[in-house]
């Protein structure tokens, strides 16, 4: 008799004698954050139990009913009315127990040929594939932004950098198409990562799949999944798509820090090259000349906590046995907060990159200072016939000789060029201008302004 008390008490109890402990369902409990799977739960719940009726598992009759109390239980939820049990641990619990006492038997029935393993595999299959795609989306969304701010700015020079050192002048545009590209390839991991997320799970049951005669294809098709998976062991102990996705995600979030960073660098005194929206940023509690650049700083910040999920995850996985573990209950709060996480931030890069604009004094007297055009004059020499390494060297030379006299080498007069190289004639100084520089740029990819033109008409065509 207290065997089944136990048993009316959790779903899963016949076999047991004693009550569970309160601190163990404390500690074992997760419907305080798997709720959030209601819907995929539920979406899945329906195709089985259409699946369970087509095969006669279940009758017609018991399948309407089946349908209709989870039609109830997911309004309910929605509405906030909804009464999560933590005694019955999860979602899938609370929701499977819920249907039971509005139908009776028939809710019992629809946990036949499936485990929980198999079923929050589906679940989070479901919800990871709706992600991506809505990922996706504020990926494409700031990658409008980065188009239209390079088109406001098309004919804006800058410095570029190497070394956080001003290297070689480049157009604006082609700085922001930069990364236009890097969240190009956001997108492209996560349509990739979605194809292997894109793979039917349920049917693998505990581990060994069922001996029930079920339909996997067609649970497949009414899912919207291409594939059903291959092995039922690998089934439930897979994981490789969760830390697929959070590395997609942690790259995004590296993006947005390099992004975020040069934000921070560029509002600066020291670079003073843009002007960040006042609606963006913050001022300090004791210094009221401050405006901080808050919201790249927190985006760069938040970088570390999707970086340290993805780590989590990896942990988490290391070293366990096949199949089913515990432990795998460990996935979905990393997970979660790195889906909040960026998409906050993709969200809020958008908006900042839309507001952003470019001081272009500022950008112009820093382009007049240090030696930026010197490659041109190597590969001036180069031309001339001077190997590229003499030349190399004796624009080492020129520019030294500048900078002894506190100039630029492009300041410096066709007579003391030519103490550095007889071949140098009167058309060195369209080369050594910041103009002449960036439009001499016309190799595929580079800054040059025909370049950049059709850059930026393939971005305007692929958003």
């Amino acid at each position: 008799m207290k065997q089944q008390q136990t048993g009316d008490m959790k779903m899963w109890g016949g076999r047991f004698a004693e009550k569970t402990a309160a601190s163990v369902e404390a500690f074992t409990c997760s419907v305080h954050f798997d709720c959030r799977l209601y819907r995929h739960d539920i979406a899945g719940s329906r195709a089985h139990a259409r699946m369970l009726a087509r095969q006669g598992l279940i009758s017609d009759e018991e399948c309407r009913l089946i349908l209709g109390g989870l039609d109830e239980i997911e309004g309910e939820i929605e509405r906030g009315e909804f009464v999560f049990r933590p005694e019955l641990e999860d979602i899938h619990m609370n929701i499977e127990k819920a249907l039971a006492e509005r139908i009776g038997p028939a809710g019992e029935k629809l946990h036949t040929a499936r485990s929980r393993n198999d079923q929050v595999n589906l679940d989070f299959r479901l919800y990871l594939r709706e992600e991506c795609d809505r990922l996706d989306g504020l990926l494409a969304e700031l990658q409008r932004s980065l188009v239209t701010q390079a088109r406001r700015w098309r004919q804006t020079v800058m410095p570029g950098y190497t070394h956080l050192q001003r290297a070689q002048p480049v157009l604006v545009a082609h700085h922001l198409l930069a990364y236009f590209e890097m969240f190009k390839r956001d997108r492209q991991r996560l349509a990739d990562c979605r194809r292997r997320i894109n793979v039917l799970p349920l049917g693998a049951a505990a581990l060994a799949g069922t001996g029930l005669p079920i339909d996997r294809e067609y649970v497949a098709e009414l899912l919207d999944f291409p594939q059903v998976s291959a092995n039922s062991l690998d089934t439930v102990a897979d994981r490789d798509f969760v830390i697929e996705f959070a590395s997609a995600a942690a790259l995004i979030q590296v993006h947005l820090s390099r992004l975020a960073e040069e934000l921070v660098l560029w509002t600066s005194e020291e670079f003073a090259f843009v002007e960040l929206p006042d609606a963006f940023c913050t001022g300090s509690s004791i210094m009221p000349q401050k405006k901080n650049p808050d919201v790249p700083e927190l985006i760069r910040g938040k970088s570390g906590r999707v970086v340290g999920h993805l780590m989590a995850l990896l942990t988490l996985l290391k070293g366990l046995p096949l199949a089913y573990n515990r432990d795998l209950q460990e996935d979905k709060e990393p997970i979660f907060d790195t889906v909040d996480t960026v998409s906050a931030s993709l969200a809020l890069a958008a908006e900042l990159m839309a507001g952003l604009n470019f001081r272009e004094e500022k950008l112009a007297a820093a382009l007049r200072r240090g030696c930026m055009t010197a490659t041109d004059l190597a590969d001036y020499l180069v031309r001339k016939q001077v190997p590229f390494r003499q030349a190399h060297a004796i624009v080492g030379r020129a520019v030294a000789y500048a900078l002894e006299q506190g100039r630029d080498v492009a300041e410096l007069s066709l007579v003391e060029l030519k103490r550095f190289a007889e071949c140098i004639e009167e058309d060195v100084f369209a080369v050594l201008s910041v103009e002449g520089s960036v439009n001499s740029r016309n190799s595929l990819g580079g800054t040059g302004g025909a370049r950049v033109d059709e850059a930026l008409a393939q971005a305007e065509s692929e958003i």
